[in-house]
């Protein structure tokens, strides 16, 4: 590729402009650096398109669905009429263009520069776009992620959670291959629907990367919804035909459904991109860094779910505010997986930050670690809501609170004061004393904290 002397050239170059690309830019022109972002499809990326915010759309639908159906208990007489899954896909695209229009002027204004097209390393300060050069004194990789389909041909009935956000009409039935994060959302919100649901996860369990006792939790509210669900044993081969989808289990049980989700997480999108080329250590798809997220190679930097470790948008976007800062000098604190915050946004949602129980007795000792579980019961504002489920604390023995796992409705929004709780290195005495308002759902953090620290309130 002949080099032109007008090829442009940035302090910083990117490559994807998801949530981990674009937080990137936005910190790097306010440090007052020359930013190009190279982007092939949409601004936002996963997370904005087909990911995080699209779903979040379909599950709050699933909750006035819900909400419609059990109207009679709480002395409101509503009926569920019926699901307009257009209107309800209509409604998802109206919020995702909102965002993506706001997305694009923010970035405008701030002066970056957004280059359409398809971005390959060529050298290592120099990537292609479609024939173009562009160079930057420094790169960073931010192609992010892809969803896995284990060799299976994806159309007809068989879905990944991107065609199943784009569904005109519903299923009768469907059968999720994967019990992890995507594939508990998807259940729940088709559930909601009045669809015929079952899980298929090889793990022993639903959600396998949380606490057991929310696991636990989990796995028997989804009974009581009558989602049904196959967990420890592998699937072996999906068929389709006019009529319907065959999931054979390595047992040799075999299910039948309308439609298929393939919900198995979701792969690098690294390949056939020059990164191995110009040397970029790799493995398995994925692109290896150091804590500060730097490959080893050049100047160049990699974020996000192209990266080993939780896939997360809101790791990408520390992610990238970390390198911007780093490349800026100011040495920022190094974004550390065990201390992210999560949320899986089923009904009933999960909240978690920090080590699990075993994890945490792995790390400090058997004999180390103090847990408390604070029952939702016991939570005013939870009886309204009317939902049950548990706050429960991780600390080490005379020290911090490690981890905080909840279960319940919308308990995904205590996870504001948990990362805090475990980020800061609180011990359960210290936020024993903070006042949590009345009544609220955050009123239970306090509890368990108060538990922990040996003065039980209403425990």
């Amino acid at each position: 590729m002949a080099e032109s002397a007008a090829t442009q050239e940035f302090d910083i170059l990117i490559l994807g402009g998801g949530s981990a690309g674009y937080s990137a830019a936005l910190r790097a022109v306010q440090l007052g650096f020359t930013v190009g972002l190279i982007e092939k499809a949409k601004l936002g990326g996963t997370c904005l398109h087909t990911g995080c915010i699209p779903t979040k759309a379909y599950l709050h639908s699933a909750e006035l669905a819900e909400n419609a159906r059990e109207g009679a208990k709480y002395g409101i007489n509503t009926t569920l009429e019926s699901i307009d899954l257009g209107a309800v896909r209509s409604y998802k695209d109206g919020i995702v263009a909102g965002k993506y229009k706001g997305l694009s002027g923010l970035l405008k204004m701030k002066k970056v520069t957004v280059i359409e097209g398809n971005g390959r390393l060529v050298s290592q300060d120099t990537i292609d776009v479609d024939g173009v050069a562009y160079k930057g004194k420094n790169i960073i990789l931010a192609t992010g992620s892809e969803s896995k389909t284990f060799g299976l041909e994806i159309g007809g009935r068989i879905l990944t959670s991107t065609e199943a956000l784009n569904m005109d009409t519903l299923p009768k039935s469907a059968i999720v291959l994967g019990g992890g994060v995507i594939g508990v959302e998807f259940a729940s919100v088709w559930k909601s629907f009045g669809v015929d649901v079952t899980i298929v996860e090889g793990l022993p369990s639903l959600v396998p990367n949380e606490d057991p006792s929310i696991i636990k939790n989990l796995e028997r509210a989804f009974k009581k919804r009558g989602i049904k669900f196959n967990t420890g044993v592998f699937f072996e081969k999906v068929e389709q035909d006019a009529n319907g989808v065959k999931v054979s289990l390595a047992d040799g049980k075999v299910l039948e459904a309308e439609i298929v989700l393939v919900a198995v997480g979701r792969g690098p999108v690294t390949a056939g991109l020059g990164y191995e080329e110009q040397g970029i250590p790799m493995d398995r798809g994925f692109v290896l860094i150091n804590e500060r997220c730097h490959t080893g190679v050049g100047n160049i930097f990699a974020i996000g779910d192209i990266v080993p470790g939780v896939q997360l948008a809101h790791r990408g976007y520390q992610h990238g505010i970390f390198v911007a800062e780093e490349i800026a000098g100011l040495n920022p604190v190094v974004v550390e997986d065990i201390n992210i915050p999560k949320v899986t946004f089923c009904e009933p949602e999960i909240a978690s930050v920090g080590y699990s129980e075993p994890a945490a007795k792995e790390k400090f000792g058997d004999d180390q670690i103090e847990v408390t579980e604070y029952n939702l019961a016991g939570n005013g504002k939870s009886s309204i809501l009317g939902t049950s489920g548990l706050i429960k604390m991780v600390r080490v023995k005379n020290g911090p609170i490690v981890g905080v796992h909840g279960i319940g409705g919308r308990i995904g929004e205590q996870i504001g004061e948990a990362q805090l709780i475990v980020n800061w290195e609180a011990y359960p005495e210290d936020v024993a004393q903070l006042i949590h308002a009345h009544p609220t759902q955050n009123e239970s953090l306090g509890e368990a904290a108060m538990a922990l620290a040996g003065k039980p309130l209403h425990g």
